[in-house]
């Protein structure tokens, strides 16, 4: 099985193109958007520890939607900070930020923890060692390892990130000599493939905004060549997810519907009267869904 889903759920330049204009009281963005994919990326588990209350209610929003599975992204001081050499106090920031998905969990709706690394983060015995920490700290919880340099595509590295537990994700973004290898052998159980866009000329400016850089609509061609790549990846998987993190404006979202209709043999699929609007390719490959029970909910965490 091949899950499609977005990396997120709340931006603002999603009001009016993916979320409707004039929402009923009580509107729920992650409710709605559920009805629409298969899974989501948890964004705001990078920035700071999940709150068990808020991921309560994630799983009562999501409550309907048969199938449809949570990944968390590890928060940022664990990849993104100091080295676990350097850091006495990881285990129990593991232990907190894995508490606050706790409720995820009992209910079988987290799929995995995605623990993403910048492109600086090179193959070495060091860094092995990194891995090796947080793969002791998150123990029994299913593990997605993105990396960006292409280092730890070698045979010796891919030996070490399976002996680690990792299964290794798969990601597309503009082209570069030291960006991972288009196809490599799985290292474990998960197929996992990110979609960051290909806009070449904001990815590699530093002065370029988080919208900027992913500020990419994939061309119906594109969607082809990362269908076809899917399912190559879930030939050696156990579970494949394909999430579109191109979040600019929804065009992640449009990206993912067009993945679904070709997953789901081009029968259409539901999308959101504004989504269609926006992006008038759709209409042949959609059908507009009823928002109905969607709405429902109480007030829900941030994303």
């Amino acid at each position: 099985m091949i899950r499609v889903g977005t990396a997120g759920w709340s931006y603002p330049d999603w009001e009016g193109r993916v979320y409707p204009r004039s929402k009923p009281r009580g509107f729920q963005p992650l409710a709605f958007l559920s009805g629409y994919i298969d899974c989501i990326e948890i964004n705001s588990s990078y920035y700071t520890v999940p709150r068990a209350e808020h991921a309560a209610h994630w799983a009562e929003l999501v409550s309907g939607q048969e199938g449809f599975r949570f990944i968390a992204k590890l928060l940022r001081s664990f990849t993104h900070g100091a080295r676990p050499e350097e850091s006495g106090e990881w285990e129990v920031e593991m232990e907190r930020w894995l508490a606050g998905l706790a409720p995820l969990r009992r209910r079988g709706l987290l799929a995995a923890v995605l623990v993403q690394f910048p492109a600086t983060f090179q193959e070495s015995p060091e860094n092995v060692r990194h891995l090796g920490v947080l793969a002791t700290l998150l123990g029994d919880v299913p593990r997605v390892l993105e990396v960006r340099h292409r280092s730890w595509f070698e045979p010796p590295a891919l030996s070490e990130i399976a002996g680690l537990g990792y299964s290794l994700a798969h990601i597309d973004l503009p082209a570069s000599w030291n960006h991972p290898p288009e196809r490599f052998r799985p290292t474990g159980p998960i197929g996992y493939l990110r979609l960051h866009g290909r806009n070449e000329g904001s990815w590699f400016r530093s002065s370029a905004g988080r919208n900027e850089r992913y500020d990419y609509l994939y061309s119906p061609p594109e969607i082809g060549e990362l269908a076809y790549r899917a399912d190559a990846i879930a030939a050696a998987s156990d579970q494949t997810f394909v999430i579109a993190n191109n979040h600019f404006e929804g065009q992640a979202l449009a990206n993912a519907l067009e993945l679904k209709w070709l997953f789901g043999g081009r029968r259409p699929v539901a999308a959101p009267p504004e989504l269609v609007a926006a992006f008038p390719h759709l209409a042949p490959l959609t059908t507009t869904k009823p928002p109905g029970g969607l709405f429902e909910g109480k007030e829900e965490g941030r994303p």
